[in-house]
């Protein structure tokens, strides 16, 4: 089948369709991540958005049940160069297209994904709308004009009850913005005993449980539209040791009195250089996000730049000059990417302890 990717600038690409047989709009991005498209396709992170992925070739080692950061896509379009339609893997239960096809993803392949990109890196980011039906360019163009990008989706995509993860360890609460599995996973290991808060969460619930740290995770959108969440968090970081990553890392900039602004293209992919100033060595990095915090507002609040995005020079990562909080842009986590930076999840419970 055909499939057909209309920019909003009226840019057209055309090539082959695979996956969920249909059109979806969204923010287009890229990733330039080698490996890692499961783990990618399935990081809340990326509700809303149409993922255009760099390596050329994705498919290749198939899909498997233990490798997704969540219980499903949140992308909603996936756009690469090849898809391998025979993986390889001891692992793997299913091919790309196969799951697409199950999650209801569109996809679209044998496009220029290189120039896809460019594009993006020259313009920014933009809306998009893929499709692999039978359709008129015009239609396509109305969908195209009909359809928003939401910025508030971190209200959505996280739990709707309280989770209680049991362990010996710290009591850990975790307001879920988006969390992908393997930072829960990172707490696991380190015997946390863990509570996950939807986003509506009140101060009160929160407190009740007497947490000895505060986790505020990643998640998509605008980290302005989640104004209660702010509120919420200007009060807890008074009494919590706190971590906050991606989005949590933004948001927490925002309650201490500092400022966000959307970068033009993010930052996507698993190889980022990070400059850890308090260690003096430089790491590799996962990365998701399309916003970024401005340095010289949460510096006047009393906050630390401890890290730094060797690319670009934006902040990667800050601390309080008081209080036992910080956070930290990329996502220590990893999955997909290096796990170089594990060692902030050990900081963690120093700082709980």
């Amino acid at each position: 089948m055909e499939g057909l990717i209309y920019l909003e600038d009226g840019t057209v690409y055309w090539g082959k369709g695979f996956g969920f047989k249909g059109t979806a709009a969204g923010e287009l991005v890229f990733n330039t991540s080698m490996t890692g498209y499961q783990e990618i396709l399935t990081d809340p992170s990326y509700a809303g958005q149409i993922i255009n992925m760099t390596y050329p070739l994705i498919g290749n080692y198939g899909i498997n049940d233990e490798e997704s950061e969540s219980s499903k896509i949140h992308a909603r379009g996936l756009i690469v160069k090849l898809i391998s339609e025979t993986p390889s893997n001891y692992k793997s239960e299913k091919s790309i297209d196969q799951w697409l096809k199950e999650m209801k993803v569109p996809g679209v392949f044998d496009v220029d994904t290189r120039s896809i990109t460019r594009k993006v890196r020259n313009e920014g980011t933009m809306k998009c709308v893929i499709t692999n039906e039978e359709t008129d360019l015009n239609v396509i163009k109305k969908y195209c004009a009909e359809h928003d990008i939401q910025n508030n989706l971190m209200k959505e995509v996280g739990t709707k009850e309280i989770i209680h993860i049991e362990g010996s360890g710290p009591r850990v609460a975790i307001i879920d913005f988006g969390i992908k599995n393997n930072i829960i996973e990172s707490l696991k290991k380190r015997n946390c005993d863990i509570y996950i808060f939807p986003y509506k969460s009140t101060y009160q619930d929160i407190m009740a449980i007497e947490p000895e740290g505060l986790l505020l995770s990643n998640g998509p959108g605008d980290p302005k539209e989640a104004s209660e969440a702010v509120d919420i968090i200007k009060k807890l970081i008074l009494h919590i040791p706190t971590l906050g990553i991606c989005m949590g890392h933004q948001l927490l900039a925002l309650a201490v009195g500092g400022d966000t602004y959307k970068l033009k293209y993010g930052h996507r992919g698993g190889n980022h250089g990070v400059y850890d100033k308090n260690k003096s060595k430089a790491y590799i990095t996962s990365q998701n996000h399309g916003y970024a915090v401005k340095a010289e507002s949460v510096i006047l609040k009393e906050m630390d730049i401890t890290h730094i995005n060797l690319n670009d020079g934006t902040v990667e990562g800050m601390k309080h000059n008081r209080l036992p909080i910080f956070s930290v842009q990329f996502h220590p986590e990893a999955s997909p990417g290096p796990h170089d930076t594990a060692y902030l999840f050990d900081d963690f419970m120093k700082i709980m302890k």
